[in-house]
């Protein structure tokens, strides 16, 4: 008997939350998003007829990962960017660059089309870029195994790196407040409210952009404090991370061998070219090369931001870089989407 889309959707999810739990206890790179991913992935590889939720949940999840998104860019965060142009400089040429020769790459070599392409050379955040994705005609599988693969490989392999320059010093995080009740809710409200108007204007993940423009107005201007609730926002990347497993029903081992490929490549250049341009601001600005090579790192900003804590570095230097380039890639990516779908025939 053929199961309902709900029903296939319950089960998909079930996955999901298994893969999220296999991969937190194991300590993977950011569990709750890539564990459901691999696992839905798997499963859909194997056989399983999987799929996502409805659209209207779909945008509802988009609006918590666009609230999730924007809560890192803080009135200190804004502060700070004033003490270092020559070194916010340096991180926009490095953005550029990485974009201009890995898009370039990925079209010639690897005979992507220039949306999937672009997509999957945005050295962003992980959960912003396959948002993005989902609203435009792109490869969501295609971009999701470069995306994936650049952020796995850059917090597996910094740590290692840093670690085997010297010694790591054992720190605690402290986890940091949660948002009250009722200024989450209006935020959710509101950005709910703000997609729904973009996606009336036929702008590309429309919920997805609402949900993050409300949460950087209210986080930037003071207004809002706090992180999203810990269990929601696991819940938003669960679901964000099933969508893109659910995609690779029927997808070949040929194809995911050349998207790996692709992947490799798109990190090798990031790697490189923040190298590049952070010696290049190391050698104007006298500031520690290391501080440096962690705030231009092409990975999550999470990672990064813990991995600075236990370095004994100025944790607001990288947070407030990886926020500046995420700024960036808010405006970059969707003026290129909105530019592709008007060029198109």
């Amino acid at each position: 008997m053929a199961k309902g889309p709900w029903q296939t959707a319950l089960v998909t999810y079930g996955i999901a939350a298994c893969g999220a739990g296999v991969t937190y206890l194991l300590g993977f790179p950011a569990p709750f998003l890539t564990g459901p991913a691999i696992a839905v992935t798997v499963a859909g590889l194997a056989g399983m007829r999987t799929a996502a939720l409805p659209h209207k949940g779909r945008n509802a999840v988009f609006v918590l990962l666009g609230l999730t998104i924007g809560q890192g860019v803080t009135p200190e965060v804004f502060d700070a960017m004033r003490a270092w142009p020559v070194t916010l400089a340096a991180l926009a040429a490095s953005l550029f660059a990485i974009i201009f020769v890995t898009r370039a790459a990925l079209v010639r070599l690897w005979s992507m089309d220039p949306v999937t392409a672009f997509l999957s050379s945005s050295p962003g955040h992980l959960s912003y870029v396959l948002g993005l994705t989902e609203g435009v005609s792109a490869d969501l599988k295609t971009v999701s195994i470069v995306q994936s693969i650049r952020v796995l490989a850059l917090t597996l392999l910094v740590p290692v790196a840093v670690a085997l320059a010297g010694q790591i010093p054992e720190q605690t995080l402290t986890p940091p407040p949660v948002t009250p009740v009722w200024p989450l809710l209006a935020m959710i409200v509101a950005g709910g409210a703000a997609g729904f108007g973009l996606a009336r204007l036929r702008l590309p993940a429309a919920y997805l952009l609402g949900g993050m423009f409300v949460s950087l107005a209210a986080h930037g201007s003071g207004l809002v404090s706090g992180v999203m609730w810990p269990w929601l926002a696991a819940a938003a990347f669960v679901s964000l991370g099933a969508l893109i497993g659910s995609r690779f029903s029927g997808v070949t081992w040929p194809d995911l061998r050349r998207a790996f490929s692709a992947g490799l490549m798109v990190t090798l250049v990031a790697v490189v070219f923040a190298g590049v341009f952070g010696a290049i601001a190391h050698w104007f600005t006298g500031m520690d090369l290391l501080a440096i090579l962690i705030a231009f790192a092409p990975g999550g900003l999470e990672t990064m931001a813990a991995l600075a804590v236990v370095l004994a570095i100025d944790p607001t230097f990288v947070a407030s870089h990886h926020v500046a380039r995420l700024l960036m890639l808010t405006v970059v990516v969707p003026v290129f989407l909105i530019g592709s779908r008007r060029n198109r025939p």
